[in-house]
C-alpha cells in the first residue's frame, strides 16, 4: 500500500500505525462527544462499534492522503522556504497549507460519507463546519508530529555522520603521524647524524636544526585542516635537506612557484606524503638520479619525478595517497589528482584559494 521510499526519512509502516491509532482516539472522542451533548445519540454498543469501525477507516485512508500532502509540502517548503531562512514567513506558508489541506479533504470525506455511505440526519452545513474544525486541528498535530519526526531522524542521521568523520578524520590524522614518526627514516636521519658529528660539527648542527623542524612542524600542524603553501614549503626545505645529507647530490629537486598564491592553503604535510614516496618507491644512485619538479599550474601545486622502481620494489598499498585524499575530502569539494606519463609519476594537488 505504501511505497517506502517515499516516506522517507519517515518509516512506511509507523506511518501507518500512526494513521490507524490516531484516526481510533480520534473518532472514539468524536462519537463520545457527540453521545454525551447530544448531537448524536448511540444507542447500543453495536452501533457505536459500527460507526467506530467506518469512521476509523474513512478517517485513516482520509488521514493517509493528508500525510502524502503534508509530506510533499514539508519537502517542497524544505526546498523553498527552508526554517534557516524566514522562520515566520516558513510558519505562514505551512499554517496555511496545512489548515487549507485540511478544510478540502474534510469537506471530500463529509460529502462521500453524507452520500454513498450513510445520510446524515444533521443539517449537512453544521456537519461540514464540525468536521472541518476537527480535521484542521488535527492536522495541524500531526504536521507538528512529522516535522518533529523529521528534525529527530535528520539530527540523529547528523550525530552518526558527524560521529563517522571524525573518527575517520582522527584515524588520518594518526596514519599521518605514524608516517611521520617513521622508525626508518629516523634510524637513517641519526645514523647520518652520527656520521655527521665526527666529520662536519657545522653540518651536524644544522642537520639537528632541520631534524627539530620536521618533527615541530608536525606536533604544529596535525591538528589543523589548513596550511598557507608558504609554510608548506619551508617543511619541505628542511624534510628535503635531510634527505639529500643521505642521498647527496643523486637528489635534486627544483621550484617554480607564483608567488601570489604563496597564500594559498592546502593540507598539511600533503607535499611531505608525495615527495616520500618518490624517495621511498624509486633508484637513487649515480645513473639514476632523483629529480623532483615542484611547480605551479593554474591554482594547483604539481609534484613531477621520474619512474624507476626499486629492483626490491613492492607493490604500494596507497595508504598515504588515499589518507591525502580524504583529508581533501574534509576542507573542499575537490581532489588531489595522481597519475603517471610518459615515463613520470605526477601529483597535483589543488590550493584553497
Amino acid at each position: 500500500m505504501f511505497n517506502s521510499d517515499y516516506f522517507r526519512p519517515f518509516s512506511a509502516r509507523s506511518v501507518l500505525m500512526l494513521l490507524v491509532v490516531s484516526s481510533f482516539i480520534l473518532q472514539l472522542v468524536v462519537l463520545s462527544y457527540n453521545h454525551y451533548t447530544g448531537f448524536v445519540l448511540i444507542d447500543s454498543w453495536e452501533e457505536l462499534f459500527t460507526r467506530l469501525t467506518i469512521n476509523t477507516t474513512i478517517c485513516a485512508i482520509a488521514g493517509t492522503v493528508i500525510v502524502i500532502f503534508n509530506i510533499s509540502c514539508i519537502r517542497y517548503l524544505n526546498r523553498t522556504i527552508p526554517w534557516s531562512h524566514n522562520i515566520l514567513k516558513r510558519v505562514s506558508a505551512q499554517l496555511s497549507f496545512t489548515i487549507a489541506s485540511a478544510v478540502f479533504i474534510s469537506t471530500l470525506t463529509t460529502f462521500f460519507s453524507n452520500y454513498f455511505i450513510h445520510e446524515y440526519e444533521e443539517n449537512l452545513v453544521e456537519v461540514l463546519i464540525i468536521n472541518g474544525i476537527i480535521v484542521v486541528v488535527a492536522n495541524i498535530m500531526l504536521m507538528t508530529v512529522l516535522e518533529g519526526w523529521l528534525f529527530f531522524n535528520e539530527n540523529k542521521k547528523t550525530s552518526l555522520i558527524t560521529g563517522s568523520l571524525k573518527y575517520e578524520l582522527n584515524q588520518v590524522k594518526f596514519d599521518v603521524l605514524k608516517s611521520q614518526i617513521n622508525p626508518h627514516f629516523m634510524f637513517n636521519s641519526l645514523n647520518v647524524l652520527s656520521g655527521l658529528i665526527r666529520k662536519d660539527t657545522a653540518k651536524a648542527q644544522q642537520f639537528i636544526e632541520d631534524f627539530s623542524s620536521v618533527y615541530r612542524y608536525v606536533a604544529e600542524t596535525i591538528e589543523k585542516p589548513l596550511v598557507t603553501l608558504n609554510m608548506e614549503l619551508e617543511f619541505v626545505e628542511s624534510y628535503l635537506y635531510l634527505q639529500k645529507i643521505r642521498y647527496g647530490d643523486l637528489l635534486s629537486y627544483s621550484k617554480n612557484i607564483s608567488p601570489e598564491i604563496l597564500n594559498y592553503q592546502l593540507p598539511p604535510l600533503s607535499l611531505q606524503v608525495i615527495l616520500e614516496n618518490a624517495i621511498k618507491h624509486n633508484i637513487i644512485n649515480e645513473s639514476s638520479r632523483l629529480l623532483i619538479e615542484i611547480f605551479t599550474e593554474d591554482d594547483s601545486l604539481v609534484i613531477k619525478n621520474r619512474i624507476a622502481p626499486k629492483l626490491s620494489y613492492e607493490i604500494s598499498s596507497g595508504t598515504g595517497l588515499k589518507n591525502l585524499t580524504k583529508r581533501y575530502a574534509f576542507v573542499c569539494n575537490e581532489n588531489p589528482v595522481f597519475r603517471k606519463s610518459d615515463g613520470y609519476f605526477i601529483a597535483s594537488l589543488p590550493l584553497i584559494n
